[in-house]
């Protein structure tokens, strides 16, 4: 059974319904639009953060080697007569400048003629990049691990040497090459620039991971334990390198989604730079956890309205319902058949209206049904005596042949003629004909049982239709058929005169005559035919014309 509930609790349950559908919509809204402006504002701070780190990166590698370029211009090194006087010149340049973890003067044939420490002095370095590309012009190399000097710096922390080199020709007075001035910049001062990079942002630092990967085959030479010195593959990476700085969700190697500012290096000054790519990157579950924590807010406070419009929705549902609740409980009376009046409410104009709508309504529709009763009763009802017509037989007939097609029984067919009625119109005249067949009427539904019918067909000709079991309809039918024959042999009295009358009978079995029923009615006629040749007043089956002779 479906679950009904009264006007107030609907009124309640559509206002919190509604408020919760708006608070989730307006939240998921919200927190779309927050979420891609959050994305945007954190996603340009990562890529302002990778374009600091870039810009710093270059301008310090402009920086180191404008310093060599200063000192390759001095006479200590265009006239280099005086190895002792070069070292101390070059050991003041690393006590400055840390950084530089090894430099060195180099003849024109690549022996190291003076260098910090001494560090490989006297030893030929002819073969290295260092030498042969500085020798002919300004060079500054990428971040490579350190070969010669690899067992000659000092390393406390156990982890492989990186440099970045910068050498540069050095020409006397006369525009001679006279050798090459070298040096190795120690890659650590790569990390101290992420450090301060990042030491504003303490409070997120920690989520943060920056890369630097350099444009030959995209090795990565800053980032995360586990991940120097391998290639990155990564989605928006060639964006940058084609010098377009820009930020985004990408999906990372490791299956996770990271908000991701990227930034390309493109030099400083006359520094043309080295490609490098920074790239800054922060998991998004913690970039956008601003983001859930204001969907949750916004599903809390749609939660907490649509509780309060509920209850504020309960009491002004009262306000409105109770009239109406007056009005269909009086409408539900009038449905189980009470006369009551609908009630009237004054004081909210529609509910007012309604109310006399509804009792006009009401009005009418009495009106209307009993009319209706009136009109069908005489539809289906034969005017002078009472009895169901054809239009009641036929739908009769639909209901009764379903019902024991159901149980399994039969429909006996009974087709009444009276013996002797046109005398009794010949002689006493057509009303007292009109009487004797209201006389027979009565005592035809006093024949039969209240789920049988008995039918006036026209004139003085009847139709009774039985219910009866399959094996013995004949049996059954046979004992109605005398009692209607014994009842209607028996005296009527009109207007003080004495009657009497016969009856002819025809009987037909359905479906076992038949499973039309109009051929059952047909059946039932022409069995009633053989009753009147053999003698009126009796019963005669179809099929078995010698079956009952005479019935009583």
């Amino acid at each position: 059974m479906p679950l009904s509930l009264n006007l107030r609790t609907s009124f309640a349950i559509i206002s919190a319904t509604l408020i919760i559908l708006l608070s989730t919509l307006l939240s998921f809204t919200m927190s779309n639009r927050t979420g891609i402006a959050i994305e945007e504002e954190i996603g340009s701070s990562l890529s302002e953060i990778s374009y600091q780190m870039a810009e710093k990166l270059d301008h310090y590698m402009w920086s180191r080697a404008g310093e060599i370029d200063v000192l390759a211009q001095l006479d200590t090194l265009r006239q280099p007569n005086d190895p002792a006087a070069i070292r101390r010149l070059l050991d003041g340049l690393q006590k400055s400048i840390p950084s530089f973890t090894w430099v060195a003067f180099l003849d024109s044939k690549g022996t190291v003629v003076a260098s910090t420490a001494g560090i490989l002095t006297g030893q030929n370095i002819a073969q290295r990049p260092v030498f042969q590309n500085g020798i002919q012009g300004r060079f500054i190399g990428d971040v490579h691990e350190a070969v010669l000097l690899a067992k000659l710096l000092p390393n406390p922390s156990g982890e492989p040497l990186q440099f970045v080199d910068i050498s540069v020709p050095v020409k006397n007075g006369a525009g001679q090459t006279v050798g090459v001035l070298a040096a190795h910049l120690s890659w650590e001062w790569s990390e101290e620039i992420e450090q301060s990079i990042l030491q504003p942002l303490k409070d997120r630092k920690s989520s943060y991971d920056i890369f630097i990967v350099s444009k030959k085959d995209n090795t990565v030479l800053l980032g995360p334990d586990g991940m120097v010195g391998k290639p990155l593959s990564l989605s928006g990476l060639a964006a940058a390198q084609a010098g377009r700085n820009h930020s985004g969700t990408v999906d990372w190697p490791d299956e996770r989604a990271y908000l991701t500012g990227f930034a390309y290096g493109d030099g400083y000054l006359d520094y043309p730079g080295l490609g490098w790519t920074v790239i800054v990157r922060e998991p998004a579950d913690i970039a956008f956890a601003s983001v859930v924590e204001l969907r949750h807010r916004f599903l809390w406070l749609g939660g907490i309205s649509a509780l309060v419009f509920a209850v504020v929705g309960w009491f002004a549902a009262g306000f409105v319902a109770k009239p109406l609740k007056r009005i269909a409980e009086a409408a539900d009376r009038l449905r189980h058949g009470e006369d009551v009046p609908i009630p009237r409410h004054r004081g909210i104009r529609d509910i007012e209206t309604l109310s006399i709508s509804l009792q006009s309504l009401v009005d009418d529709l009495t009106r209307t049904e009993r009319a209706l009763d009136r009109m069908e009763s005489l539809a289906h009802h034969d005017r002078l005596t009472g009895l169901p017509n054809r239009i009641a037989l036929d739908s009769y007939m639909e209901e009764a042949m379903m019902r024991a097609e159901k149980s399994g029984e039969t429909l006996t067919f009974l087709y009444l003629d009276l013996d002797g009625f046109k005398g009794v119109n010949d002689t006493h005249g057509h009303l007292a004909g009109d009487a004797l067949l209201q006389s027979v009427a009565a005592r035809l539904r006093a024949c039969t049982r209240g789920d049988e019918i008995a039918a006036r067909l026209g004139g003085d000709e009847f139709l009774a239709i039985l219910n009866t079991s399959a094996d013995g309809a004949e049996a059954e039918a046979a004992a109605v058929a005398a009692r209607l024959i014994d009842t209607l042999n028996q005296a009527f009295v009109l207007d003080g005169r004495i009657v009497r009358i016969g009856c002819s009978i025809g009987a037909a079995v359905w479906p076992r005559d038949s499973r039309d029923p109009i051929e059952i009615v047909r059946l039932a006629d022409k069995a009633l035919y053989a009753s009147k040749r053999a003698g009126k007043n009796r019963l005669t089956f179809h099929g078995l014309p010698n079956s009952n002779p005479h019935a009583g």
